[in-house]
């Protein structure tokens, strides 16, 4: 994929209903049973969509969520089903959905977000600081930035927000008055364990994965499902290897390119954002394309 990529803002779909249009995701339609989710190549920094978009993002995202999907299916049932995204739509629309699209179960979302931390970076080590603790979860004294936690990945869910506004972390206590205990406990337990067996496999491939957040559903039955997208540049911190050491923030493989510089301009961090520049936008597809390359790999 070259900066000269033709790139998909926004979809349009003619054939199938419109249902929602998330920060990078395009979601429509099919019928009672399946929605076409189409990922774009939309970005966005601080809970707000660029007007610059990123070319072959989404399909970067999708070939690196459809990777982990299968990979860790043996761990919980995914949302993927077997109908080509093609087979869906009409005529010129598939370009819009090929090497960019899943066909999905419609299942009902969970209303949290499973974060998991292996690491104590981000708002994590601002937490940390503050509080000795993430998210409530006391950890160790002495511990430094970007360290590994000493005794494994923990779970610490959020609420999840529409485009525009900021998720906010939560307590168990409040994720259990949501969901109930033995849902919580569930995804809490299932999500450190898609975590780690998705850090053990990335590591030697040349990524430390720092954290990252899962979507759970649900169909009529209850039956739960790992939905959404998973372990993608998007929604985890990937770090490299031969670059990490604890103490201090390592490089990493996502639109930090895109924050660094944005935190440079005179922006109120609201709609509308700034465009992006045409070096930051090759470097943070460039970053992309590595950590496909060095997952795929």
């Amino acid at each position: 994929m070259t900066i000269n990529e033709s790139t998909l803002f926004e979809t349009s779909i003619k054939s199938l209903p419109l249902l929602h249009r998330g920060k990078v995701r395009d979601i429509y339609a099919i019928d009672g049973d399946n929605l076409l989710i189409i990922q774009t190549d939309r970005l966005s920094a601080f809970d707000v969509i660029l007007p610059t978009a990123v070319p072959g993002k989404g399909k970067v995202l999708t070939a690196i969520s459809r990777s982990w999907f299968n990979k860790l299916s043996h761990i919980i049932a995914n949302h993927l089903t077997d109908i080509t995204p093609e087979s869906v739509v009409v005529g010129a629309e598939r370009d819009q959905v090929m090497d960019r699209a899943f066909v999905v179960k419609r299942l009902k979302p969970l209303p949290v977000e499973a974060i998991v931390r292996g690491y104590v970076a981000g708002s994590g080590w601002k937490d940390y600081q503050k509080t000795g603790a993430i998210c409530g979860t006391g950890l160790p004294d002495g511990l430094q930035q970007a360290e590994k936690l000493p005794h494994g990945a923990i779970f610490t869910p959020s609420t999840k927000a529409e485009a525009g506004a900021h998720d906010e972390n939560i307590s168990i206590e409040r994720t259990k008055q949501l969901l109930g205990d033995s849902l919580t406990a569930q995804i809490g337990d299932i999500a450190i364990r898609l975590y780690t067996e998705a850090a053990e496999f990335a590591e030697p491939k040349g990524i430390v994965i720092a954290d990252t957040k899962f979507e759970f559903g649900q169909n009529q039955a209850g039956k739960l499902y790992l939905i959404d997208e998973v372990l993608t540049p998007d929604s985890s911190r990937f770090w490299p290897v031969d670059q990490y050491k604890a103490g201090k923030s390592p490089p990493s493989y996502d639109k930090q390119f895109v924050r660094d510089w944005l935190e440079q301009q005179h922006w109120n961090k609201k709609a509308p954002a700034p465009a992006l520049p045409a070096d930051i936008l090759k470097k943070t597809m460039d970053k992309y394309q590595e950590a496909l390359r060095l997952l795929m790999a």
